[in-house]
């Protein structure tokens, strides 16, 4: 799996994000027509700025859950790792995973004694994250 591909997580449904927007043309166009009500009927005048600003604001909180949301869902791969021991003399070597590498796949001679190594793990290295604390 890549880092450039885009997981189900991550994708924003352009269904919401087409009604997010034209809610907030609906509530610029609301105060538009507020301006220029307001000189005849400002009773009128004062819901449509209700109703505009209303619909602003909530359009303007949903792009920034949406947001907000997308950046706690990304999920970052920790590095795989690779083990490579010596049959011979034990000597223990710790590196990067390469394409290709597999159990019991014998590699690169060993430093010590010359002999050629074997991969005995493969694995992923997971760091746990800090627990968040709440301030209530």
């Amino acid at each position: 799996m890549s880092k450039t591909s885009s997981s189900a997580s991550t994708k924003i449904s352009s269904f919401v994000l087409v009604i997010i927007f034209v809610t907030l043309a609906f509530s610029f166009a609301a105060l538009a027509l507020a301006v220029y009500a307001y000189p005849e009927h400002p009773d009128f005048a004062m819901y449509l700025i209700v109703i505009g600003f209303f619909a602003a604001s909530m359009a303007a909180y949903m792009l920034l859950q949406m947001r907000r949301r997308l950046l706690r869902l990304r999920i970052e791969l920790p590095p795989i790792t690779t083990t490579i021991e010596c049959r011979k003399c034990g000597f223990k070597s710790v590196r990067e995973f390469q394409r290709g590498d597999y159990i019991f796949k014998e590699v690169e001679p060993c430093q010590k004694c010359n002999e050629k190594m074997l991969i005995t793990a493969i694995y992923r290295e997971v760091k746990e994250k800090p627990k968040e604390s709440f301030p209530f």
